[in-house]
């Protein structure tokens, strides 16, 4: 068995990393699968996917879009976004190759609404730095130069704080000057490992270091809540994602206590009503939950991968990578409890390589020669396809039905 991991962030939206580059990347951690993920956003998909071609990397593409989830029994509810009630991540996984296009017109008003939020954004967050005595942004020169919007690809908030970092590092230089001028004239603490990091000149993820200082702090004075237009309602997007013979998935993420992960601070999210939740889901079109082990507890996964079993939804996971700092490793994915974890994602993989060559062939289509087995039965019949394939050449794994 080998690690897996179906959520690596690119360029296309928020990483260090070109879609060309994370195949290598994962390769060279020694992962089984790797897929990519993007808010917003398959831009990055078909040259990530001929990079994973060029090493026999097994490869899958999706996008993470939010959806408001009016219309529901959860409707108005916090869920699993921290910044928006009623708000809630979603995930369109094994988007077939074939359906790249169709999901760039269906993603055009959401990436549209979110520059034109994003740009409402750094002018509230101007208004903060100018008090503060901090130098401002420009919203073209400094944060839509650093993305892929030009290209297709999402500005997020961590874009803006991205900016905002280089900016100071280029006014007053790493380590002394800059820490002293974010502690001293913008008023914001740094403590312990932390300061210790940015007074380090050789920190190989300075910027990215510096962008974590200013997520806390301030994030919540410019933050603006999206409009319906970038965030569509949760049955327009399940059923487009059906439609085109993507998988769409929930992403789970669990009431947080003390996080495994350090990156979050205790708060309740799904989990009082996740009985109510998961048949829901089911009931508007979702085929999967994903998620990611080391967020949660076991007793959390547990109770979670009981219900997907119970409601026939597959399991997905993948542990978000959208800094250089992170690994893409996830050792806990070969522990009993997840190992089945690497089968799903190579069934994925098989889903997308078959669907995009012959549609009924997606692991959900109606007319799939297979819709008579159980999920469990279908999702082995396609790890086996995804295992066997050539992924040199994954567009003949159909020769292997």
């Amino acid at each position: 068995m080998k690690e897996i991991n179906n959520h690596v962030h690119s360029t296309y939206s928020f990483s260090p990393y070109a879609p060309a580059d994370i195949p290598a990347k994962a390769q060279e951690a020694g992962l089984g699968t790797v897929g990519i993920m993007d808010h917003d956003s398959v831009s990055g998909c078909a040259e990530f996917l001929d990079a994973a071609k060029k090493i026999g990397m097994a490869a899958t593409a999706g996008c993470e879009i939010r959806v408001n989830m009016t219309g529901t029994i959860v409707e108005g509810r916090k869920i699993n976004n921290p910044d928006e009630p009623n708000v809630a991540y979603i995930a369109f996984h094994g988007i077939p190759r074939s359906q790249f296009g169709a999901v760039t017109e269906f993603l055009k008003p959401i990436h549209d609404a979110r520059i034109a939020r994003d740009r409402k954004e750094v002018e509230k967050l101007n208004a903060v730095l100018a008090e503060r005595g901090a130098p401002t942004l420009d919203f073209d020169a400094d944060v839509l130069a650093i993305s892929e919007a030009a290209n297709g690809g999402s500005v997020t908030e961590r874009h803006i704080l991205y900016a905002l970092s280089l900016k100071l590092i280029a006014a007053y230089g790493k380590g002394e000057g800059v820490v002293s001028f974010v502690e001293q004239k913008m008023g914001i603490p740094m403590v312990g490992k932390l300061k210790e990091m940015l007074l380090d000149l050789d920190n190989p993820h300075y910027a990215y270091d510096l962008l974590g200082v200013f997520k806390a702090s301030l994030v919540p004075k410019f933050f603006i809540l999206s409009g319906e237009e970038e965030c569509i309602n949760v049955q327009t997007a399940v059923d487009f994602a059906n439609s085109i013979g993507a998988i769409p998935v929930f992403a789970y993420l669990g009431d947080v206590g003390e996080s495994p992960t350090g990156d979050k601070k205790a708060e309740k999210f799904e989990d009082d009503y996740l009985d109510e939740l998961i048949p829901e889901l089911k009931r508007i079109g979702f085929k999967a939950i994903t998620y990611m082990p080391p967020r949660n507890t076991k007793e959390q996964l547990l109770r979670l991968q009981k219900l997907c079993r119970d409601n026939e939804l597959m399991e997905i996971s993948g542990v978000d990578i959208n800094s250089s700092r992170q690994s893409f490793n996830c050792p806990i994915l070969l522990e009993p409890e997840f190992c089945h974890l690497a089968d799903a994602a190579y069934a994925l993989i098989a889903h997308e390589k078959l669907a995009s060559e012959v549609p009924n062939l997606g692991m959900f289509h109606p007319e799939n020669p297979r819709s008579f087995q159980t999920l469990e039965e279908r999702i082995e019949f396609y790890s086996d396809i995804g295992k066997r394939m050539d992924h040199t050449q994954p567009e003949k794994g159909v020769e292997l039905i």
